[in-house]
């Protein structure tokens, strides 16, 4: 059994790495209040490198409805203000010729259910992704007893925790998305 226990280091890292990253997704759903979270990650082309934008600016929010983002260098205001066009979140930039403002506006029901629908869709990849894992990680198992590397004992314990782990990640993820299903629905 030397080599099996990080077995279950492993599949807990990529389980965790799984679920913050879904998190991260559910961050940049927009929830009709400011939140630097919903532009930190879109790539801008700077000076012909694709760099996201709270690398080339400062993000702030100083009103619960305003985000306003100030770049380090004024020759990037076009291509920041492109790139947020084509980021798809929805929201006109406003360039006064030294910081963009981007107005968050009230959400309509029609578009928090269609968001709705987006946190549901990247449950479900979270959840197929969690699973996938559990599978790895139960042919490595079941590989390591058929090779007498694990008693039958051994490996029926391994399984039963990695089906925890499992069980345990696919709960975190279900809570984080009804948190963000309330918070998109709230008004």
């Amino acid at each position: 059994m030397a080599g099996m226990p990080n077995v279950l280091d492993e599949v807990e890292e990529h389980m965790m790495a799984t679920l913050e990253s879904m998190e991260r997704d559910f961050a940049q759903f927009r929830t009709g209040k400011a939140s630097t979270a919903l532009v930190e990650n879109i790539m801008v082309d700077y000076y012909g490198t694709q760099t996201r934008l709270r690398d080339i600016a400062g993000l702030t929010t100083p009103e619960p409805r305003l985000l306003v983002i100030q770049p380090w260098d004024h020759n990037a205001m076009s291509a920041i203000e492109k790139a947020i066009l084509m980021s798809g979140i929805g929201i006109s930039p406003m360039n006064d010729g030294r910081v963009i403002r981007l107005p968050i506006p009230e959400l309509t029901e029609e578009r928090r259910l269609s968001l709705t629908k987006q946190v549901h869709r990247r449950l479900e990849e979270a959840k197929i992704a969690l699973r996938n894992l559990r599978r790895d990680a139960n042919e490595r198992v079941k590989k390591a007893q058929k090779a007498s590397d694990l008693t039958e004992d051994e490996a029926r314990e391994l399984l039963e925790k990695i089906q925890k782990l499992t069980d345990d990640y696919s709960a975190q993820s279900d809570d984080a998305a009804k948190k963000k299903e309330a918070e998109l629905m709230q008004l």
